[in-house]
Protein backbone atom coordinates (compact mmCIF):
# COMPACT_ATOMS: atom_id res chain seq x y z
CA UNK A 1 0.00 0.00 0.00
CA UNK A 2 1.00 3.45 -0.86
CA UNK A 3 -0.62 6.90 0.78
CA UNK A 4 0.61 10.16 -0.75
CA UNK A 5 -1.08 13.77 0.37
CA UNK A 6 -1.97 15.44 -2.68
CA UNK A 7 -3.11 18.40 -0.99
CA UNK A 8 -3.58 20.15 2.17
CA UNK A 9 -7.30 22.18 2.46
CA UNK A 10 -7.85 25.10 4.43
CA UNK A 11 -9.64 23.74 6.99
CA UNK A 12 -7.46 22.30 10.38
CA UNK A 13 -5.67 19.20 9.58
CA UNK A 14 -7.89 18.19 6.31
CA UNK A 15 -5.96 16.77 3.83
CA UNK A 16 -6.73 15.02 0.52
CA UNK A 17 -4.87 12.13 -0.32
CA UNK A 18 -4.15 8.85 -2.47
CA UNK A 19 -4.04 5.32 -1.54
CA UNK A 20 -2.77 2.60 -4.22
CA UNK A 21 -3.08 -0.76 -2.72
CA UNK A 22 -2.63 -4.19 -5.00
CA UNK A 23 -6.46 -3.90 -6.24
CA UNK A 24 -6.13 -0.12 -7.80
CA UNK A 25 -6.15 3.23 -6.60
CA UNK A 26 -8.62 5.20 -4.78
CA UNK A 27 -8.82 9.07 -3.28
CA UNK A 28 -9.18 9.89 0.14
CA UNK A 29 -10.84 10.99 2.35
CA UNK A 30 -13.23 8.16 1.40
CA UNK A 31 -16.08 6.33 2.75
CA UNK A 32 -15.94 2.23 3.17
CA UNK A 33 -19.50 0.26 2.49
CA UNK A 34 -19.78 -2.60 5.60
CA UNK A 35 -19.51 -5.99 4.04
CA UNK A 36 -19.22 -8.10 6.82
CA UNK A 37 -19.48 -11.78 5.72
CA UNK A 38 -18.31 -10.69 2.01
CA UNK A 39 -21.64 -8.99 0.90
CA UNK A 40 -22.53 -5.43 1.25
CA UNK A 41 -26.39 -6.38 2.43
CA UNK A 42 -28.58 -6.60 -1.02
CA UNK A 43 -26.25 -5.20 -3.70
CA UNK A 44 -23.98 -6.84 -6.13
CA UNK A 45 -20.30 -5.45 -6.91
CA UNK A 46 -22.11 -4.46 -9.97
CA UNK A 47 -24.08 -2.46 -8.22
CA UNK A 48 -21.14 -1.18 -5.90
CA UNK A 49 -18.71 -0.19 -8.92
CA UNK A 50 -21.88 1.91 -10.30
CA UNK A 51 -22.01 3.88 -7.15
CA UNK A 52 -18.42 4.41 -7.74
CA UNK A 53 -17.41 2.68 -4.10
CA UNK A 54 -13.39 1.86 -4.64
CA UNK A 55 -13.04 -0.19 -1.20
CA UNK A 56 -14.92 -2.25 1.28
CA UNK A 57 -14.92 -3.64 4.36
CA UNK A 58 -15.43 -7.20 5.31
CA UNK A 59 -14.81 -9.01 8.49
CA UNK A 60 -12.58 -11.37 10.32
CA UNK A 61 -14.29 -13.04 12.63
CA UNK A 62 -17.43 -13.53 10.67
CA UNK A 63 -15.53 -14.95 7.61
CA UNK A 64 -14.11 -16.79 10.36
CA UNK A 65 -16.86 -18.57 10.85
CA UNK A 66 -18.48 -18.66 7.99
CA UNK A 67 -17.66 -20.00 5.38
CA UNK A 68 -14.34 -20.44 7.07
CA UNK A 69 -10.75 -18.72 6.02
CA UNK A 70 -9.57 -21.45 4.36
CA UNK A 71 -12.43 -22.28 2.53
CA UNK A 72 -12.23 -18.89 1.10
CA UNK A 73 -7.93 -19.21 0.57
CA UNK A 74 -8.64 -22.11 -1.43
CA UNK A 75 -10.70 -20.44 -3.94
CA UNK A 76 -8.81 -17.64 -4.50
CA UNK A 77 -9.01 -15.16 -1.72
CA UNK A 78 -11.76 -13.06 -1.09
CA UNK A 79 -11.79 -10.89 -4.14
CA UNK A 80 -12.53 -13.73 -6.42
CA UNK A 81 -14.64 -15.59 -3.75
CA UNK A 82 -17.18 -12.06 -3.41
CA UNK A 83 -16.42 -11.32 -7.09
CA UNK A 84 -14.82 -7.37 -5.85
CA UNK A 85 -12.07 -6.41 -8.31
CA UNK A 86 -11.58 -3.14 -5.55
CA UNK A 87 -9.78 -2.94 -2.53
CA UNK A 88 -10.96 -4.72 0.35
CA UNK A 89 -10.17 -3.80 4.32
CA UNK A 90 -10.88 -6.23 6.97
CA UNK A 91 -11.77 -5.83 10.41
CA UNK A 92 -9.68 -8.33 12.84
CA UNK A 93 -12.47 -9.09 14.96
CA UNK A 94 -11.40 -6.15 17.54
CA UNK A 95 -15.01 -4.91 17.39
CA UNK A 96 -16.42 -8.58 18.33
CA UNK A 97 -15.04 -8.21 21.79
CA UNK A 98 -16.83 -5.05 22.46
CA UNK A 99 -19.98 -6.37 20.62
CA UNK A 100 -20.35 -9.70 21.80
CA UNK A 101 -19.23 -8.93 24.89
CA UNK A 102 -21.67 -11.77 26.92
CA UNK A 103 -19.84 -14.34 24.52
CA UNK A 104 -16.32 -13.91 25.36
CA UNK A 105 -13.62 -14.21 27.76
CA UNK A 106 -10.49 -11.89 27.81
CA UNK A 107 -7.20 -13.00 28.45
CA UNK A 108 -3.34 -11.33 27.92
CA UNK A 109 -2.97 -14.17 24.95
CA UNK A 110 -6.08 -13.16 23.04
CA UNK A 111 -10.48 -13.90 23.43
CA UNK A 112 -12.21 -16.92 23.66
CA UNK A 113 -15.60 -16.83 21.75
CA UNK A 114 -18.69 -18.47 21.79
CA UNK A 115 -19.76 -18.97 18.71
CA UNK A 116 -23.67 -16.88 18.18
CA UNK A 117 -23.77 -19.05 15.59
CA UNK A 118 -23.94 -22.58 17.29
CA UNK A 119 -22.53 -22.44 20.59
CA UNK A 120 -18.81 -23.71 19.77
CA UNK A 121 -15.62 -22.40 21.07
CA UNK A 122 -13.17 -20.21 19.13
CA UNK A 123 -10.02 -18.83 20.15
CA UNK A 124 -8.73 -15.74 18.31
CA UNK A 125 -5.52 -13.61 19.43
CA UNK A 126 -3.07 -11.68 17.61
CA UNK A 127 -2.04 -14.19 15.54
CA UNK A 128 -5.31 -15.82 14.05
CA UNK A 129 -6.58 -12.66 13.38
CA UNK A 130 -3.32 -11.99 10.71
CA UNK A 131 -3.33 -15.55 9.82
CA UNK A 132 -7.00 -15.48 8.82
CA UNK A 133 -6.62 -11.56 7.41
CA UNK A 134 -3.86 -12.88 5.43
CA UNK A 135 -5.41 -15.93 4.03
CA UNK A 136 -8.72 -13.92 2.89
CA UNK A 137 -5.83 -11.96 0.83
CA UNK A 138 -7.48 -8.64 2.14
CA UNK A 139 -5.46 -5.20 0.87
CA UNK A 140 -5.37 -3.80 4.12
CA UNK A 141 -5.38 -5.58 7.44
CA UNK A 142 -6.45 -4.12 10.90
CA UNK A 143 -4.33 -5.41 14.39
CA UNK A 144 -5.93 -7.14 16.89
CA UNK A 145 -7.66 -4.81 19.30
CA UNK A 146 -9.73 -4.89 22.51
CA UNK A 147 -12.81 -2.15 22.15
CA UNK A 148 -13.48 -1.38 25.63
CA UNK A 149 -17.38 -0.46 26.35
CA UNK A 150 -18.51 3.31 27.22
CA UNK A 151 -18.83 4.30 30.17
CA UNK A 152 -15.59 1.83 31.38
CA UNK A 153 -13.63 3.17 33.93
CA UNK A 154 -10.41 4.32 33.83
CA UNK A 155 -8.17 1.30 35.52
CA UNK A 156 -10.31 -1.57 32.49
CA UNK A 157 -9.80 1.27 29.94
CA UNK A 158 -5.70 1.38 30.76
CA UNK A 159 -5.50 -2.18 31.25
CA UNK A 160 -7.15 -2.39 27.44
CA UNK A 161 -4.68 -0.12 26.14
CA UNK A 162 -1.99 -2.13 27.83
CA UNK A 163 -3.17 -5.15 25.80
CA UNK A 164 -3.90 -3.56 22.68
CA UNK A 165 -0.21 -2.42 22.15
CA UNK A 166 1.05 -5.79 23.17
CA UNK A 167 -1.19 -7.96 20.77
CA UNK A 168 -0.28 -5.07 18.20
CA UNK A 169 3.04 -5.76 18.48
CA UNK A 170 2.40 -9.78 17.69
CA UNK A 171 0.48 -8.71 14.56
CA UNK A 172 3.44 -6.86 13.46
CA UNK A 173 5.88 -9.83 14.48
CA UNK A 174 3.02 -12.73 12.68
CA UNK A 175 2.43 -10.50 9.54
CA UNK A 176 4.08 -12.60 6.35
CA UNK A 177 2.91 -11.13 3.52
CA UNK A 178 4.47 -7.66 2.65
CA UNK A 179 1.87 -6.81 -0.39
CA UNK A 180 -0.79 -6.76 2.58
CA UNK A 181 -0.95 -3.28 4.67
CA UNK A 182 -1.47 -3.59 8.32
CA UNK A 183 -2.76 -0.45 10.60
CA UNK A 184 -2.52 -0.31 13.71
CA UNK A 185 -6.25 0.68 16.46
CA UNK A 186 -5.66 3.28 18.86
CA UNK A 187 -7.42 2.87 21.98
CA UNK A 188 -8.15 4.35 25.07
CA UNK A 189 -11.77 5.59 25.45
CA UNK A 190 -12.51 8.74 26.25
CA UNK A 191 -9.54 9.46 28.45
CA UNK A 192 -7.45 11.72 26.50
CA UNK A 193 -3.98 10.63 27.93
CA UNK A 194 -4.81 6.80 27.61
CA UNK A 195 -5.27 7.85 24.01
CA UNK A 196 -2.09 9.91 23.62
CA UNK A 197 -0.50 6.49 25.44
CA UNK A 198 -1.95 4.15 22.83
CA UNK A 199 -0.89 6.15 19.74
CA UNK A 200 2.57 7.17 20.74
CA UNK A 201 2.79 3.27 21.56
CA UNK A 202 1.56 2.14 18.28
CA UNK A 203 3.36 5.14 16.22
CA UNK A 204 6.84 3.72 17.73
CA UNK A 205 5.92 0.63 15.91
CA UNK A 206 6.06 1.78 12.70
CA UNK A 207 2.35 0.78 11.22
CA UNK A 208 0.91 1.29 7.17
CA UNK A 209 -1.57 3.46 8.81
CA UNK A 210 -3.78 3.79 11.89
CA UNK A 211 -6.92 3.90 12.93
CA UNK A 212 -9.51 5.04 15.93
CA UNK A 213 -10.78 2.55 17.43
CA UNK A 214 -13.51 2.66 20.57
CA UNK A 215 -15.66 5.47 19.37
CA UNK A 216 -19.47 5.51 18.34
CA UNK A 217 -20.32 3.28 21.36
CA UNK A 218 -22.66 5.43 23.14
CA UNK A 219 -20.32 8.61 23.90
CA UNK A 220 -21.68 11.50 22.86
CA UNK A 221 -21.17 13.59 19.93
CA UNK A 222 -18.56 16.38 21.60
CA UNK A 223 -16.68 13.84 23.02
CA UNK A 224 -16.12 12.24 20.62
CA UNK A 225 -15.09 14.87 18.41
CA UNK A 226 -12.56 15.86 20.72
CA UNK A 227 -11.01 12.84 21.66
CA UNK A 228 -10.52 12.62 17.71
CA UNK A 229 -8.87 16.00 17.57
CA UNK A 230 -6.49 15.50 20.62
CA UNK A 231 -5.83 12.21 19.36
CA UNK A 232 -4.67 13.15 15.59
CA UNK A 233 -1.97 15.26 17.36
CA UNK A 234 0.03 12.49 18.13
CA UNK A 235 -0.20 10.40 14.41
CA UNK A 236 2.28 11.41 11.67
CA UNK A 237 0.58 13.18 8.64
CA UNK A 238 2.35 10.60 6.22
CA UNK A 239 0.29 7.58 7.60
CA UNK A 240 -3.91 7.21 6.79
CA UNK A 241 -6.28 7.47 9.61
CA UNK A 242 -9.11 5.67 9.67
CA UNK A 243 -11.65 6.02 11.87
CA UNK A 244 -13.73 3.13 12.76
CA UNK A 245 -17.76 2.65 12.76
CA UNK A 246 -18.64 6.46 12.41
CA UNK A 247 -20.50 7.41 9.45
CA UNK A 248 -23.37 9.85 9.95
CA UNK A 249 -21.92 12.77 7.33
CA UNK A 250 -21.79 15.69 10.13
CA UNK A 251 -19.28 13.37 12.15
CA UNK A 252 -17.59 12.86 8.85
CA UNK A 253 -16.89 16.16 8.09
CA UNK A 254 -16.04 17.16 11.79
CA UNK A 255 -13.67 14.09 11.41
CA UNK A 256 -11.92 15.38 8.21
CA UNK A 257 -11.41 18.61 9.48
CA UNK A 258 -9.04 17.17 12.21
CA UNK A 259 -7.25 15.08 9.13
CA UNK A 260 -9.32 11.81 9.34
CA UNK A 261 -9.05 9.84 5.77
CA UNK A 262 -11.26 6.86 5.97
CA UNK A 263 -14.37 6.13 7.56
CA UNK A 264 -16.73 3.23 7.60
CA UNK A 265 -20.26 2.23 9.20
CA UNK A 266 -23.57 0.43 8.48
CA UNK A 267 -25.45 3.66 8.00
CA UNK A 268 -26.56 3.71 4.60
CA UNK A 269 -26.84 0.21 3.98
CA UNK A 270 -29.48 -0.35 7.32
CA UNK A 271 -30.90 2.79 6.96
CA UNK A 272 -32.23 1.77 3.57
CA UNK A 273 -33.32 -0.86 4.60
CA UNK A 274 -35.52 0.81 7.01
CA UNK A 275 -36.53 2.67 4.38
CA UNK A 276 -34.75 6.17 5.54
CA UNK A 277 -32.96 7.38 2.28
CA UNK A 278 -30.59 10.50 2.58
CA UNK A 279 -30.83 13.41 -0.16
CA UNK A 280 -29.08 16.46 -0.76
CA UNK A 281 -31.36 18.55 1.53
CA UNK A 282 -31.96 16.37 4.15
CA UNK A 283 -33.49 12.56 4.94
CA UNK A 284 -36.34 10.78 3.15
CA UNK A 285 -38.91 8.77 5.48
CA UNK A 286 -39.54 7.03 2.27
CA UNK A 287 -42.88 4.94 3.61
CA UNK A 288 -44.60 8.41 4.30
CA UNK A 289 -47.98 8.30 2.81
CA UNK A 290 -47.33 12.05 1.08
CA UNK A 291 -44.94 10.06 -1.23
CA UNK A 292 -47.99 7.49 -2.42
CA UNK A 293 -48.71 9.36 -5.81
CA UNK A 294 -45.00 11.82 -5.57
CA UNK A 295 -43.98 11.06 -9.56
CA UNK A 296 -40.24 12.44 -8.67
CA UNK A 297 -37.07 10.76 -8.06
CA UNK A 298 -35.62 10.69 -4.23
CA UNK A 299 -33.21 13.60 -5.31
CA UNK A 300 -33.26 15.46 -8.58
CA UNK A 301 -29.80 16.46 -8.01
CA UNK A 302 -28.71 12.52 -7.68
CA UNK A 303 -27.41 10.75 -10.70
CA UNK A 304 -27.77 7.17 -9.00
CA UNK A 305 -29.17 4.00 -11.08
CA UNK A 306 -32.38 4.61 -8.57
CA UNK A 307 -33.32 7.85 -9.19
CA UNK A 308 -32.76 7.83 -12.93
CA UNK A 309 -35.18 4.65 -13.37
CA UNK A 310 -38.06 5.35 -10.23
CA UNK A 311 -40.10 7.42 -8.65
CA UNK A 312 -40.60 7.95 -4.92
CA UNK A 313 -44.26 6.55 -5.31
CA UNK A 314 -42.36 3.16 -6.77
CA UNK A 315 -40.23 3.06 -4.03
CA UNK A 316 -42.46 3.97 -1.18
CA UNK A 317 -44.93 1.13 -3.32
CA UNK A 318 -42.00 -1.42 -3.00
CA UNK A 319 -41.25 -0.74 0.71
CA UNK A 320 -44.93 -1.16 2.17
CA UNK A 321 -45.47 -4.37 -0.21
CA UNK A 322 -42.21 -5.72 1.28
CA UNK A 323 -40.88 -6.50 -2.10
CA UNK A 324 -37.13 -7.62 -1.61
CA UNK A 325 -36.03 -5.01 -4.28
CA UNK A 326 -36.93 -2.25 -1.98
CA UNK A 327 -34.06 -3.16 -0.30
CA UNK A 328 -31.44 -3.57 -3.40
CA UNK A 329 -32.72 -0.08 -4.88
CA UNK A 330 -32.66 1.84 -1.44
CA UNK A 331 -28.75 0.70 -0.76
CA UNK A 332 -27.68 1.51 -4.36
CA UNK A 333 -29.33 5.08 -3.57
CA UNK A 334 -27.81 5.70 -0.26
CA UNK A 335 -24.11 3.71 -1.03
CA UNK A 336 -24.26 6.64 -4.12
CA UNK A 337 -25.36 9.55 -1.57
CA UNK A 338 -22.27 8.64 0.19
CA UNK A 339 -19.42 8.59 -2.58
CA UNK A 340 -21.25 11.38 -3.95
CA UNK A 341 -20.60 12.90 -0.76
CA UNK A 342 -16.75 12.27 -0.38
CA UNK A 343 -16.18 13.10 -3.61
CA UNK A 344 -18.02 16.48 -3.15
CA UNK A 345 -15.60 16.81 0.42
CA UNK A 346 -12.50 16.07 -2.16
CA UNK A 347 -13.46 18.76 -4.60
CA UNK A 348 -13.90 21.40 -1.83
CA UNK A 349 -10.72 20.56 -0.57
CA UNK A 350 -9.21 20.86 -3.91
CA UNK A 351 -10.33 24.35 -4.27
CA UNK A 352 -9.60 25.54 -0.81
CA UNK A 353 -13.52 25.54 0.20
CA UNK A 354 -13.83 23.05 2.85
CA UNK A 355 -15.11 25.56 5.40
CA UNK A 356 -17.90 27.05 2.72
CA UNK A 357 -18.80 23.23 2.12
CA UNK A 358 -19.19 22.58 5.32
CA UNK A 359 -21.52 25.07 6.26
CA UNK A 360 -23.51 25.28 3.30
CA UNK A 361 -23.99 21.16 3.91
CA UNK A 362 -25.01 21.70 7.23
CA UNK A 363 -27.80 24.07 6.41
CA UNK A 364 -29.40 22.12 3.84
CA UNK A 365 -29.13 19.25 5.85
CA UNK A 366 -31.20 21.05 8.16
CA UNK A 367 -34.74 19.30 7.80
CA UNK A 368 -36.47 16.04 6.52
CA UNK A 369 -36.79 16.24 2.80
CA UNK A 370 -40.04 18.21 2.10
CA UNK A 371 -42.98 15.85 0.87
CA UNK A 372 -43.99 18.01 -1.53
Amino acid sequence: MRFTVLHKGDSGRARLGEIITPHGRFETPVFMPVGTQGSVKAVSPQDLDGAGVKILLANTYHLYLRPGHKVIERLGGLHRFMGWRGSILTDSGGFQVYSLARLRTITEEGVTFQSHLDGSKHFLGPLEAVAIQEALGADIMMAFDECAPYPADYGYVRDSVKRTSSWARKCLEAKTNEAQALFGIVQGGVYLNLRERSATELVAMNFDGYALGGLSVGEDGQTRQQVIRETMKFLPEEKPVYLMGVGKPQDILDAVNHGVDMFDCVLPTRNARNGTLFTSHGQMVIKNAGYADDDRPIDENCRCFTCSQFSRAYLRHLFMAKELLAYRLNTIHNIHFFTNFMDEIRQAMREDRLAWYYADFLERQGSECPVS
